[in-house]
């Protein structure tokens, strides 16, 4: 094979491969972004709002999580992973008396007349599925930064292809169109068999 001509067929290729990554940025890009979008106006429609400084956050399993977001409306992933894990979890935790959902359940179908324990089971429900779908939102939220550094990589990754290609063609200008790749390696082996 002559040289020029696997030199073209590295740099298209390298063309190619830079094409690839800039369409995967681009795409990479948009998921960031409609993925931010929709946690911002899913949270957003739901209204909630965290409690202001004071009794309601002093706790110290709170309030260093809760009180630098205070009276703001919880509206990105980092916020419902704060509120669920260190507002909701703590209260539910208190309500239930460090009891689970499904302990408490169990607990209630043994006891069917026990409308208190009923009560919390309801309570345990309605937070522990809250809390559930703020962790989901905040986990599609890593997943949106997540697809934000993958764009970052693959426009780079396109720039140094494209940067690699352009000097490929250079290059192929300048070699000789009568090379052939590995000639010295041929002209050994006819060497010892004549």
């Amino acid at each position: 094979m002559r040289r020029r001509t696997l030199d073209a067929l590295l740099t298209t290729g390298g063309l190619a491969l830079a094409a690839l990554l800039l369409v995967s940025g681009v795409l990479l890009t948009w998921t960031h972004t409609f993925i931010g979008d929709q946690v911002s106006t899913q949270l957003t429609a739901q209204q909630i709002f965290f409690p202001p400084k004071g009794d309601a956050t002093a706790s110290p399993e709170i309030g260093p999580f809760i009180n630098q977001y205070a009276g703001q409306q919880l509206t990105n992933g980092t916020q419902a992973a704060a509120f669920a894990n260190h507002y909701i979890a703590v209260h539910l935790k208190e309500s239930g008396g460090g009891l689970t959902y499904s302990q408490l359940s169990t607990k209630a179908r043994a006891n069917p007349t026990d409308t208190k324990l009923a009560g919390q089971v309801d309570t345990a429900f309605k937070g522990e599925t809250l809390r559930g779908l703020l962790l989901n939102a905040y986990a599609f939220s890593k997943m949106g930064q997540i697809a934000l550094i993958a764009a970052v990589v693959s426009f780079i990754g396109a720039g140094v292809m494209l940067l690699l290609s352009l000097l490929g063609f250079a290059h192929l200008r300048r070699v000789d169109p009568d090379v052939e790749i590995l000639a010295g390696h041929a002209r050994k082996h006819e060497a010892v068999t004549v």
